[in-house]
């Protein structure tokens, strides 16, 4: 098993654990837009392995170990560290651009670095099946439209604390850094390529109308 995707899962495990019993190191590290704009951008990065609680860190762990492999085994280990930190980085982004004037807003979590790595998956391997709650069988890549359309409606409805803004910024960066590292995927599966961009132009489209 690679050394480098069991070192993410304990840095995560281990800095978790650290916030879970530790109220003043959770606060210090969590994604806090009023701390980042006095200059406390460590923040964007070390949010990103904190979690709530022992479901939300063992939800996005198990869903790193299923996908993460799809990306060493296709680009290599550099490529799928790239992918992580950078699909985290454009979730912290993203969530800062949506968010820029609201100063309580909080979040934590890999979900975005761990949804860029699970987009990186699908256009890399589109033809995989993945399994709606466990049960319900579907195409990677209507999973991965589905899932952008979801994120874009929680976004609109914030009637829950998920932070759909950084799962849909680790979209962004997966995409982008795959396609930037495999630009042949353009021309092999062009259709899929495609179809995953369009939930990421409506978000953008809906942005620029002030939908969001």
């Amino acid at each position: 098993m690679n050394t480098i995707l069991i070192g993410i899962i304990v840095a995560n495990v281990l800095i978790s654990y650290k916030g879970f019993n530790d109220l003043y190191f959770f606060r210090k590290y969590e994604f806090h837009v009023g701390s980042i704009r006095a200059g406390e951008q460590i923040r964007m990065l070390s949010s990103g392995f904190l979690h709530v609680d022992i479901i939300h860190l063992v939800f996005n762990m198990y869903t790193l170990w299923m996908f993460a492999p799809v990306v060493i085994d296709w680009m290599g280990t550099f490529s799928f560290v790239l992918v992580y930190f950078g699909s985290l980085i454009f979730g912290s982004l993203l969530t800062m651009i949506f968010h820029k004037n609201d100063y309580s807003y909080r979040a934590v979590g890999a979900s975005g670095a761990v949804t860029g790595v699970l987009y990186s998956s699908i256009l890399l391997h589109p033809d995989m099946t993945l399994g709606i709650f466990g049960i319900i069988p579907i195409p990677a890549y209507l999973f991965g439209i589905l899932y952008l359309l979801y994120s874009i409606y929680g976004m609109k409805a914030k009637n829950d604390n998920i932070g759909h803004t950084a799962h849909f910024g680790g979209a962004i960066g997966g995409y982008l850094i795959t396609l930037i590292k495999e630009p042949s995927l353009v021309y092999d599966n062009t259709f899929i390529v495609v179809l995953l961009l369009v939930p990421i132009l409506i978000l953008f489209g809906m942005a620029k109308l002030g939908k969001l």
